[in-house]
């Protein structure tokens, strides 16, 4: 998957779609989902040009590593679920259904949460 700049993540980080942010630093932007699948579901992105984990874990400066990391801890924090726990996730890829590809972090919680995967 290659990075598409015409993203809705980019489009948001440039201002020309709208969002309801959480948080926001130097190198990442946290905002409500706009379709949330729990009671809290929010979104960090990091505000560089990476299609995924492993493009930003090989490709991110060690700021921006550190200053989205921050991020998604600050977000889960500012949203209430610290206390009782919060799932952090990103899809990475085809496989995992990754559906734009500007990597980002989904952060749910204010429910209990169940099993990551359903074991078979």
């Amino acid at each position: 998957m290659a990075y598409d700049p015409s993203n809705i993540f980019a489009r948001i980080l440039r201002g020309e779609i709208p969002c309801k942010k959480v948080f926001e630093n130097a190198h990442a932007l946290a905002f409500h989902d706009i379709r949330p699948q729990t009671k809290v579901h929010a979104l960090v992105i990091p505000k560089g040009a990476y299609v995924n984990m492993t493009d930003f874990a090989a490709k991110a400066s060690a700021a921006e590593i550190e200053g989205f990391v921050r991020a998604i801890g600050e977000t889960a924090k500012l949203l209430g679920v610290t206390e009782h726990g919060y799932r952090i996730l990103a899809n990475n890829g085809a496989n995992a259904h990754q559906e734009v590809p500007h990597l980002h972090i989904h952060v749910f919680g204010g429910q209990p949460l169940g099993r990551m995967i359903k074991p078979e």
